[in-house]
């Protein structure tokens, strides 16, 4: 901890400013204060006997609780970056039991494209990393993390979740603003500078939609599109998972490239499950699934890379059409 005092012996206002999020340990108790002077131990020494006992628990039991939840917080807040090196998957099998003779090492900042039919197995191929496989999932493969087998307590760990996933549809219930929104996941990841890392997701989020928002625009308001860009800047700047799925992001209605390259400058594993052409093209390397297993691994090469460019150039052209005409302007005015 910050102080060498006792947490008890702080008082509640010198908690609150050195340790601002232990201001929920007594929202979810439903401990009202009326005196920031008192010391936590003091303020619960003082509370009715009736109070705790609707409660039920004692002085002592509250006590506990409390050194509890700051120590719990304090583990979280210590392991809330989960830094890793790289991923190496090994080859299990597939469907027919033939071998995956294969050994994928996988770097941060990498963007790995993930490619075959549908129902071919690549969800399969996710779910295998994000569960840090051990030979103990229906594929056989096994998933190292920095070149070793991952401690058994990761698989089950909420700090050490590897994959942060972007699925194709992004629907929102709660009623609340989006400056909101962002606010509660900072705060539930305890980010000590919320207010600036409210303004750089709502920036870069607004650098990937079509159609501008801001922190005061309902969740509920927002297309597709600018859903997925707000999940795309949140997940960049706030997720602690060192891996990202985005699954079909072509069908996201926001600008692909700069996605790409906003998460992979917070040096995370990309991976893309894609029918895209242009999308596949942009990875370091593509994965082909077939089967249910890892068919192949393909090196993009500098002449794809080159002709990435020109196709690109086609693309955004066409986007260009597609947004005129969405305004209402004519094909003809448009040429």
């Amino acid at each position: 901890m910050k102080n060498s005092v006792p947490l008890e012996n702080l008082t509640i206002e010198d908690l609150f400013r050195i340790y601002p999020y232990s201001m929920e340990f007594f929202d979810i108790n439903g401990l009202p204060i009326d005196d920031v002077n008192n010391t936590v131990k003091d303020y619960i020494t003082s509370l009715p006997y009736v109070f705790l006992e609707d409660m039920g628990l004692n002085q002592e039991n509250l006590l506990k609780r409390f050194r509890a939840f700051m120590s719990r917080m304090k583990d979280i807040r210590e392991e809330r970056t989960f830094s890793i090196r790289d991923i190496t998957i090994l080859g299990g099998r597939d469907k027919n039991e033939k071998l995956e003779e294969i050994e994928l090492k996988i770097s941060m900042g990498e963007i790995i494209c993930i490619v075959g039919p549908t129902g071919s197995g690549k969800s399969r191929l996710l779910a295998d990393i994000e569960w840090m496989a051990q030979r103990d999932t229906p594929t056989k493969r096994q998933i190292l993390i920095d070149g070793s087998v991952p401690p058994r307590d990761w698989r089950f760990s909420v700090e050490h979740k590897l994959v942060a996933q972007l699925s194709q549809n992004m629907n929102f219930v709660m009623d609340i603003c989006v400056g909101d929104f962002i606010k509660l996941h900072a705060q539930s990841r305890m980010i000590d500078d919320i207010e600036d890392k409210m303004r750089e997701i709502i920036f870069h989020a607004n650098e990937l939609s079509g159609e501008r928002f801001d922190l005061n625009t309902p969740l509920t308001s927002l297309s597709g599109g600018q859903s997925r860009a707000l999940m795309v800047a949140d997940t960049a700047f706030l997720s602690t998972s060192p891996i990202v799925l985005i699954d079909e992001i072509e069908n996201a209605g926001i600008h692909r490239n700069k996605a790409l390259e906003l998460l992979v400058g917070q040096n995370k594993i990309v991976l893309i499950a894609t029918h895209d052409p242009l999308l596949a093209l942009m990875g370091n390397k593509r994965v082909v699934i077939k089967n249910g297993g890892i068919q192949k691994v393909i090196e993009t090469t500098p002449d794809e890379k080159k002709g990435l460019i020109r196709l690109t150039e086609i693309d955004n052209d066409l986007i260009k059409y597609r947004e005129a005409l969405r305004n209402g302007e004519l094909l003809d005015d448009i040429k």
